[in-house]
């Protein structure tokens, strides 16, 4: 039964490791597509070409690791290129995690203007470089993730089913340094993203009323590309939430419990990186619009599946005709 549930979790973890390449790849080439025509990057750009990077690097050493314990039955090779690989993908997630607070944080340094005027230069300096902060996030996820080595202990399972080369905290000191890995990787950025959430909703309340009062309620207020980028960045704010809640229940059963399910933690990324790419197409118009024009393209070949189609443009809504006495 144990078998079984590795292999089914195996598969899963496959199928949403190859959305997260494809949407994760399709915006990078977007990107250096947009690059190549305008010979610039803004800050976005260059985050969210730093976070799709870092998800597909994330994926693909996740996948290899979960394929190797599952074909290598015995452990017969060596557990420290199964440590590095564990390592490797616990200092991606560390980059991942803090790309994506990044990024919102920088949406919300566009969305919302502070009257406090060195908060607001401390954003100027943060954003002014983006490209360094860039640079540095993986190599705080790589430092932050070296102790493992030391404080973490091989897991002794003698099960017919073990996962090879599984790190612990069984000591003390590996529980402690399991609690600042978890503040550092996972409860920082979250309450990062959690801040910029707020502003944001109180920003898009506060429009919403002025805007509504200023038409006297003539019309619904409208705020066109603003809000498709709001919705992002609290869609955002969203799934890593939920992500977050699983994240640090099952760090939680093992390191007190000692329950070796660490492949539900590859898994939940793996479906977290897909629907964070997928909400990062939407939320760029010209990606969205790219990507829903190859989809009918592709499809243009099938003319079974003309049905499936999706439209690139909305339909205006009709007026009534005038009828004449």
């Amino acid at each position: 039964m144990l078998g079984a549930n590795k292999f089914a979790l195996w598969v899963m973890t496959g199928l949403f490791a190859v959305t997260t390449v494809f949407f994760n790849a399709y915006i990078f080439l977007m990107s250096l597509l947009n690059y190549k025509q305008k010979k610039q990057w803004t800050p976005s750009e260059t985050i969210i070409v730093a976070l799709s990077v870092a998800n597909v690097a994330q994926q693909l050493v996740c996948y290899c690791w979960m394929t190797m314990d599952e074909v290598d039955s015995n452990c017969r090779i060596a557990h420290i290129s199964y440590n590095i690989m564990l390592l490797t993908i616990f200092s991606l997630k560390f980059t991942i995690m803090w790309d994506t607070g990044f990024l919102t944080f920088y949406y919300s340094t566009k969305l919302v203007s502070t009257p406090n005027h060195c908060y607001t230069q401390i954003q100027a300096i943060i954003l002014k470089h983006v490209t360094l902060a860039v640079f540095l996030i993986p190599l705080c996820g790589l430092g932050t993730c070296m102790p493992m080595l030391v404080v973490f202990h091989a897991y002794n399972d003698t099960s017919a089913h073990k996962d090879c080369g599984i790190l612990m905290p069984d000591t003390s000191s590996g529980q402690i340094y399991e609690i600042i890995y978890l503040l550092l990787a996972d409860v920082l950025p979250g309450v990062l993203m959690a801040k910029c959430c707020i502003s944001i909703s109180v920003h898009l309340a506060i429009h919403l009323r002025h805007m509504k009062a200023s038409t006297n309620g003539a019309h619904g207020p409208k705020l066109g590309s603003q809000m498709r980028v709001i919705r992002m960045a609290l869609s955002l704010v969203a799934i890593f939430t939920l992500f977050l809640v699983v994240d640090l229940y099952v760090n939680y059963q093992m390191a007190v419990h000692h329950e070796n399910i660490i492949t539900l933690t590859f898994l939940f990324t793996s479906i977290y990186t897909t629907v964070a790419a997928m909400v990062l197409i939407y939320g760029k118009k010209t990606l969205w619009k790219a990507l829903i024009h190859d989809y009918n393209v592709c499809l243009d070949e099938y003319p079974c599946l003309a049905c499936l189609k999706v439209p690139e443009q909305k339909a205006k809504p009709s007026t009534p005709a005038i009828v004449k006495k």
